[in-house]
């Protein structure tokens, strides 16, 4: 074996167990440099306006859905609102999670407001007109549609599943995908809070 190949053998070791500086592995996919910052100027169920100013310092979690969501929405939120729990009490409230409805036809305040509350009281529903919401999504490589009305007028939104989760700055770190389990989830969110602690 040459001393060449040994040294790339070497460095690759080194880059894979993080001894070059790098983060050790994240469960959600590590997106920094490849999203943009938390921005957004939304309403909320109050009709005040809600910019990431209003919870700087926090570690930030984005998910797009609607209320009348018949399975997405509701298992993601249930599995936040566990991973939020499974943190210790005193750091339960560095953590935030934006929902943010593309259906504002039908998310009225109220049924927005109660809607969000029942995934705890660190969930916070926010919705705004479809051009702000569009431009949004855009900003976030995602988009949301609406299927056709049935007789009744009811119709499904079709929106991406991935949750994205900012730190105290409001920089994009992670993509939450399906799949990760609560344990995991809220692993990150406790590096994420120690971190963001630290800045």
């Amino acid at each position: 074996m040459t001393r060449a190949y040994t040294g790339l053998l070497l460095m690759a070791a080194l880059i894979l167990t993080g001894c070059l500086g790098q983060d050790p592995q994240w469960h959600g996919k590590d997106i920094r440099g490849l999203m943009p910052d938390l921005a957004f100027r939304l309403n909320a169920p109050s009709g005040a306006p809600v910019t990431p100013e209003a919870s700087a310092g926090k570690v930030r979690l984005l998910y797009f859905g609607y209320t009348s969501c018949p399975d997405v929405c509701p298992s993601t939120l249930a599995g936040l609102r566990q991973a939020i729990r499974r943190l210790p009490e005193a750091e339960r409230d560095a953590v935030e999670v934006l929902f943010v409805s593309v259906d504002p036809r039908r998310d009225t305040p109220e049924r927005l407001s109660s809607y969000a509350g029942f995934y705890g009281e660190q969930v916070t529903g926010l919705t705004g007109p479809i051009p702000t919401l569009r431009t949004l999504t855009r900003r976030y490589r995602t988009t949301f549609g609406y299927d056709q009305p049935d007789a009744e007028g009811n119709y499904n939104v079709s929106h991406g599943s991935a949750v994205y989760v900012f730190d105290g700055t409001g920089r994009a770190r992670l993509l939450l995908r399906p799949g990760l389990s609560p344990q995991q989830i809220s692993e990150d969110l406790a590096r994420l809070i120690r971190e963001s602690r630290a800045l």
